[in-house]
């Protein structure tokens, strides 16, 4: 079940004086896709950080179905949210099935994994294309099988959110559209920073953009991701046309 992403006047930095993200508020539907933009150093993926609870807030509040995650216990947390990062994965000398297992620790309160736990990764494994992959190495595997695997382990979590901090970087274009496929599939409420602005107004039913810390538009991917509003985050200028399937494409240039 998707539950709801409420944030509210959030701040955080590594000190008082110095906050890299300041005032943020917005909410995300349950069972919706909300994609953050905006240039780098923006403050993206400082503020996922506090959305999973990595960095605990100076200010403000974080809420998934109505509960302060800073109230709960990092397991109950993770019994809710999931997260896949940017960071890159490293080379586990565990197979693709062991690592996609992982997503089940919090559920599992010590135990071993029980028959319950098996139907799960076996349904996340068959979803994901992953079953006859399940016994190579999880360092044998490309960049976009890798992104597949940890996609798979974070949905082996069942949360209830998941969060994806550039789930497409450093990706071809094949395996940037099968990583899209599958977030599509996903039975979760969805919170995704991106660097592609045709792929955010694609799969997003809104789009958050930041700049210098701070939100600067959220909205429906046709009244934010505007020359003006792009301009305003990313000093460049763009010009928006429509492609023949419907979808924005843009261009950019400079600002002299």
């Amino acid at each position: 079940m998707a539950l709801d992403l409420t944030v509210r006047g959030l701040s955080w930095g590594p000190r008082p004086d110095r906050r890299i993200i300041e005032d943020i508020s917005f909410d995300v539907p349950a069972g919706t896709t909300t994609a953050i933009v905006g240039a780098n150093g923006a403050g993206k993926s400082t503020l996922l950080r506090s959305i999973y609870r990595h960095n605990r807030p100076l200010s403000g509040q974080v809420q998934v179905g109505g509960r302060d995650i800073w109230r709960l216990s990092a397991r109950e947390v993770s019994r809710l949210v999931a997260a896949v990062l940017q960071e890159g994965a490293p080379d586990f000398s565990f197979t693709l099935r062991e690592v996609v297992a992982m997503g089940r620790i919090p559920h599992r309160n010590g135990q071993p994994r029980a028959g319950a736990d098996e139907a799960v990764i076996d349904r996340v494994l068959a979803e994901f294309g992953l079953t006859d992959m399940a016994d190579r190495t999880f360092g044998s595997l490309s960049g976009g099988e890798k992104q597949r695997v940890l996609l798979a382990r974070a949905m082996v979590q069942e949360p209830q959110l998941i969060v994806l901090d550039e789930p497409t970087n450093h990706l071809d274009i094949r395996h940037q559209l099968e990583i899209m496929a599958l977030l599509g599939r996903i039975r979760a409420t969805v919170l995704i920073t991106l660097h592609d602005l045709e792929l955010a107004a694609a799969v997003a039913d809104q789009v958050l953009v930041m700049r210098g810390g701070r939100v600067c538009a959220l909205g429906p991917p046709g009244e934010t991701l505007t020359p003006a509003t792009i301009r305003t985050a990313f000093d460049v200028a763009a010009t928006i046309t429509e492609a023949a399937t419907g979808r924005p494409r843009f261009s950019f240039d400079l600002i002299s």
